[in-house]
């Protein structure tokens, strides 16, 4: 696997897990991570791909 394509992978994620745990503690203002995780992953534009295969 390229070398970029996993350092991205595993911002994601890290994104993700940070932002599940600022969810479950004081401070909420930082739960927008979980967005950027999903970003970073590429979740989006597979979403949009498979919305766009069934119309």
């Amino acid at each position: 696997m390229n070398i970029k394509i996993r350092v991205k992978k595993t911002i994601g994620v890290l994104f993700i897990i940070i932002g599940l745990l600022i969810l479950i503690t004081p401070f909420t203002p930082g739960s927008w991570l979980i967005f950027v995780g999903l970003e970073f992953l590429g979740v989006r534009f597979w979403l949009l791909d498979k919305i766009k295969s069934k119309l």
